[in-house]
């Protein structure tokens, strides 16, 4: 997918999204599906002012939830947000078992660059809601996964770098709390 003519690498990664996650609409909202990779996005650029970063939360469903490869995200944004993109895709159904794809996605994320592991940690935060309101069976399991990965990756630390004390302490602390 070549997207091209636009002012800024942001909007070309916006154009990109849109494309690729076109007729693509959210489990449980029925909103379009990109909506939620922007306010991934936003989250992220609220505390950083990485463009790769930033740009990686934007693509970062592309490669897996659509026809979407990584050679394709290295040829139009780069080397390092294609690698922040890998570090965010989950294996493949192909790979085995839920609990195996988990392991495999857990040890993978436990090695990304702290940035991806900030990416990933507003990524669960912004899922975490839509799914705790609409399907409290399966937030349960969620809730499992989240804890186990968020502990690997980190994420305490991390938000810490990247957020600060205060966002640390007055928004992730409750919410991590509440999970």
């Amino acid at each position: 997918m070549e997207v091209t003519a636009f002012t800024t690498v942001f909007e070309k990664a916006i154009a990109f999204a849109t494309a690729a996650h076109e007729g693509q609409v959210r489990k449980y909202t029925g909103e379009p599906y990109v909506e939620h990779v922007l306010a991934v996005a936003d989250m992220v650029a609220t505390h950083v002012t990485d463009d790769a970063a930033i740009i990686a939360a934007i693509l970062h469903d592309t490669v897996e939830d659509c026809d979407v490869t990584i050679d394709e995200i290295q040829a139009e944004f780069g080397d390092r947000v294609a690698e922040y993109v890998w570090y965010l895709t989950k294996p493949p159904v192909f790979v085995g078992n839920r609990a195996k794809r988990k392991a495999l996605d857990r040890a993978r994320l436990k090695e990304a660059p702290e940035i991806v592991r900030f990416i990933k940690v507003m990524d669960i935060w912004h899922n975490s809601g839509s799914i705790r309101e609409f399907d409290q069976k399966f937030y349960e399991t969620f809730r499992e996964e989240v804890r186990d990965l968020l502990y690997i990756m980190n994420a305490l630390i991390v938000v810490r770098k990247f957020a600060g004390d205060d966002f640390t302490n007055d928004e992730f602390l409750p919410w991590f709390g509440d999970l």
